[in-house]
């Protein structure tokens, strides 16, 4: 067989493998993205076609008020879970990865389990426990505070209560990530460092950092965008309220596109919280890869 042949044969057989994926791509992708940002661009219902309106739709936004406080709200509940998830999980997975066998197999069950949970059940079972009247923990709330306090209707708790539910809720997948990355660090790295008289504070600063960095790096900036992208624990545990302090993006577009019928608009909002993912993700990361590099 001649070459010319041998290489038409792989290209069919590479054209074949890979065509799977560039049509599920394409048709569940690339159309829909380009149907949002034409969309974007006219005064369209929500199914059907619209008048094109240019950047109207872009420019109602700078005067929404309502946009700017979702905006706002997400920023601060990224301020309220993306660090401190990233402490939690890096603690309990340095806890865990020091344990054996079948201890270890029950502690990593026991954290990755609330990760499988579905949203719906997440919400439910802390709606149970932080109930005003009858919720298992309200005694503590009411040992900081004096008095029961309904959490989810109460401005200044409603956005750091959900915070904790999320971090509850995820940082399982964490945890595990963190754990791959201690694996891949040589248990030689901190016998050397031992027979030199290295502290565990030492060990972990020198050795355990800049190895997990990486991986740190990585969970950082995930757990950015799935906080940007927050929507089903806010719907389902506050509605945006009171007053809407928990009030985000993903539940502007939601209303504009499902119960106002503002497909145009809706298809604005989405394609600006997009771009902000996408631009402070990319910033975030590049920021840890530079702090890596020190």
């Amino acid at each position: 067989m001649s070459i010319a042949n041998r290489r038409r044969r792989e290209l069919r057989a590479a054209i074949l493998l890979i065509a799977p994926f560039v049509i599920v791509f394409a048709v569940f992708f690339l159309y829909p993205t380009y149907k949002v940002v034409a969309l974007s661009f006219t005064n369209a219902p929500l199914i059907g076609e619209g008048d094109w309106v240019g950047l109207a739709n872009y420019t109602k936004l700078l005067s929404d008020k309502l946009f700017f406080t979702s905006l706002w709200n997400n920023l601060y509940f990224v301020l309220l879970t993306v660090i401190p998830t990233t402490v939690i999980a890096l603690l309990i997975a340095l806890t865990v990865s020091k344990l054996r066998g079948r201890m270890q197999a029950l502690a990593l069950t026991l954290f990755f389990l609330p990760y499988v949970l579905p949203v719906s059940v997440v919400t439910m079972i802390w709606s149970w426990m932080l109930d005003f009247q009858f919720g298992v923990l309200q005694p503590l709330i009411m040992a900081v505070t004096g008095k029961a306090v309904p959490v989810f209707k109460n401005p200044h708790w409603v956005m750091p209560m959900i915070a904790v539910v999320t971090i509850w809720w995820t940082n399982g997948f964490n945890v595990l990530l963190l754990i791959a990355g201690l694996r891949n660090i040589s248990p030689d790295l901190y016998e050397a460092a031992a027979l030199d008289g290295a502290t565990p504070w030492q060990r972990f600063w020198r050795i355990t950092w800049p190895l997990l960095w990486p991986v740190t790096a990585l969970v950082l900036t995930l757990q950015l965008i799935l906080q940007l992208k927050l929507f089903d624990q806010v719907y389902l545990l506050s509605n945006g309220g009171p007053f809407n302090q928990s009030y985000v993006v993903l539940m502007q577009m939601y209303r504009e596109a499902f119960q106002l019928n503002h497909g145009g608009y809706a298809s604005a909002i989405a394609m600006v919280l997009f771009l902000v993912i996408v631009i402070v993700s990319v910033l975030q990361f590049q920021l840890l890869r530079m702090g890596g590099r020190k």
